[in-house]
C-alpha cells in the first residue's frame, strides 16, 4: 500500500488494560512505541482515541438524569484526558506531538485547525485529534473518519482487540469466520459491527479504506501499512 499518511483510531478501553477503567501507562508506552515505528518509517500519523475508559456519553445518559447532550460533552472531555496522556507517552518515546481539540481549551491544547494539522503532519509531528467532532450525537469513530478525510489520510486503521472483522462475534462463536475484505455496504449491514453507520457512510462517500486490526500484536501497524494484510480486515 505504501501509505504516507494514516489515521489510527484507538478505543479508550484499550488504554485501561486489565483494570477496565483509567489509564495503564504500560499500555500507553506500548502504543507509543508502535506509533514510533510508523514515524521512523517516514509515515505521517494522526491519532484519535475514544473515551470509554473514563466515561461514555450514552452510558452516562442512560437513566435520564444526565441529558444525552451533556453526557456526550462529558465523553468528549474524556477523550482529551486520553489525548494528553498519549501525547506525553509519545513525547517520552522521542516523537514530536501536537494535540488539537474540537472544543477550545487553549491552556491544554491547540484548537483543531485543518491547515495547521496538515502542516504539523508535513513536519513529521504526530497529531492527536481530541474531543470528537465537537458535536454531541457523533461517536469518536465518526470523528476519526472525519479527521482522516480532512487531513487526506490514505487509510484509517481501527486498532482493536481482535485481528479483523468476523461474520459473528468470535468471542461467542467458535465457528466465526474472519472476513479479509468487506464492502462498505456489507459493513453497514446489521450483523457486522466494524464502526458505527455514520462513520462507515462517511468513509464510503470519500472512498477511504478502513483497516481493522489487533493493536496488541507488536509490529502489526507497520506491517499493515507496508502491505502485509494477513492480520487484518479491510473495508473498501
Amino acid at each position: 500500500m505504501g501509505s504516507k499518511r494514516v489515521l489510527v483510531k484507538f478505543s479508550g478501553e484499550a488504554l485501561a488494560g486489565e483494570n477496565g477503567h483509567g489509564i495503564d501507562t504500560q499500555i500507553l508506552k506500548y502504543i507509543a512505541n508502535e506509533i514510533k515505528s510508523l514515524v521512523d518509517g517516514g509515515i505521517e500519523v494522526g491519532i484519535v482515541i475514544g473515551g470509554g475508559n473514563i466515561i461514555r456519553g450514552v452510558s452516562a445518559a442512560k437513566d435520564g438524569i444526565i441529558r444525552r447532550t451533556s453526557g456526550d460533552y462529558m465523553g468528549m472531555l474524556a477523550t482529551v484526558i486520553n489525548a494528553v496522556a498519549m501525547q506525553e507517552a509519545c513525547e517520552h518515546a522521542g516523537m514530536k506531538v501536537r494535540v488539537q481539540t474540537a472544543i477550545k481549551m487553549e491552556q491544554i491544547a491547540e484548537p483543531y485547525i485543518q491547515r495547521r494539522a496538515v502542516r504539523h503532519l508535513e513536519k513529521g509531528r504526530v497529531v492527536i485529534f481530541a474531543a470528537g467532532t465537537g458535536n454531541p450525537f457523533f461517536t469518536t469513530d465518526t470523528a476519526a473518519t472525519l479527521r482522516a478525510v480532512e487531513i487526506g489520510a490514505e487509510v484509517i486503521i481501527k486498532a482493536t482487540k481482535v485481528d479483523g472483522v468476523y461474520d459473528k462475534d468470535p468471542n461467542k462463536y467458535d465457528d466465526a469466520v474472519k472476513l479479509d475484505t468487506i464492502s462498505y455496504d456489507e459493513a453497514l449491514s446489521e450483523h457486522i459491527k466494524v464502526m458505527d453507520d455514520t462513520s462507515i457512510a462517511l468513509a464510503k462517500d470519500n472512498a477511504l479504506p478502513i483497516i481493522v486490526c489487533d493493536m496488541f500484536k507488536a509490529g502489526n501497524l507497520l506491517e499493515i501499512i507496508n502491505g502485509n494484510h494477513t492480520n487484518c480486515s479491510i473495508v473498501k
